[in-house]
Formats: C-alpha cells, structure tokens, sequence
C-alpha cells in the first residue's frame, strides 16, 4: 500500500502548479523529494518482509483462519450502519448502540455488565468532553 501511494504522491508532486518567482520547479522538489524517500524505504521494507515470508506462515495462517476476520469485517460493518445513523439519531444515542453492538459481540453476553458500564461511561464522557467542556455542537 506505501508502495502506491508513494508512486501515486510522486506523480502528484510533478503535477503541482509553477512558481511565479524564482525558481518554476520549487514547489515540487519537497514532496517529490519525500515520495522518493518512502518509495525507497517502501521498497526496501517489502523485499525483507519477503525474505521473512516462510517464517511468519503460520502466524498469518492462525490470523486468517481464526475469529479475526469476522470480527474485522462486523467492526466495518458496525461502523458503516454507525455513519448512516450518526446523524439521524445523534452522537449520544447512536453511540451507545454502536459501542455497545461491538462490545456484546467481541465480548459475548457473559461480560454484559462490563459491556454496559463501558458504553455508557465512555459515550456519556465523550458527550459531556465535547458539549460541555469543548463547546462542540454535536447532532
């Protein structure tokens, strides 16, 4: 992924607008500069990582096979229905849900108390910190 996204901030780098004075190339020379170093970097990070391969299968395999991807793809999925419903329902309201849909299902229904005195403590800290203490107006 640093690979892209280093060629792909390279490519912008060339495409950045003139300098009117001086130097017409200025404005690219540090971002191009810094692409080429984690294009390098990237590189160099991805050919030992290959080297390092055969070692690490069996981690890899334990992380594919076991409860992670399920749990990887219901946060997403936890996430993805927490944005629809952020601004229909509120912070307060809608963070509680989702805090708590992901606390019962990584935790299971034998730590429900624990999975209530997290959601509500965190959700209503994070409401208090915002509104009240920072002034941000939250939906």
């Amino acid at each position: 992924m640093l690979i892209l996204y280093s060629i792909t901030f390279l490519i912008a780098s060339f495409n950045l607008p003139k300098a009117n004075l001086g130097n017409p190339n200025a404005p690219m020379y540090f971002p191009a500069g810094l692409s080429i170093f984690m294009l390098l970097f990237s590189l160099i990070y991805f050919i030992q990582e290959l080297k390092n391969l055969d070692k690490d299968n069996e981690y890899i395999r334990q992380i594919i096979t076991g409860r992670t991807p399920k749990l990887i793809g219901f946060t997403i999925l936890f996430g993805v229905v927490y944005a629809f419903v952020f601004n229909i329902l509120g912070f307060l309201v809608s963070t509680v849900l989702y805090l708590g849909a992901l606390l019962f299902y990584i935790n299971g229904r034998k730590k429900w108390l624990v999975n209530i005195v997290v959601t509500l403590s965190f959700s209503i800290i994070s409401w208090y910190a915002f509104s009240e203490l920072l002034g941000v107006s939250l939906p």
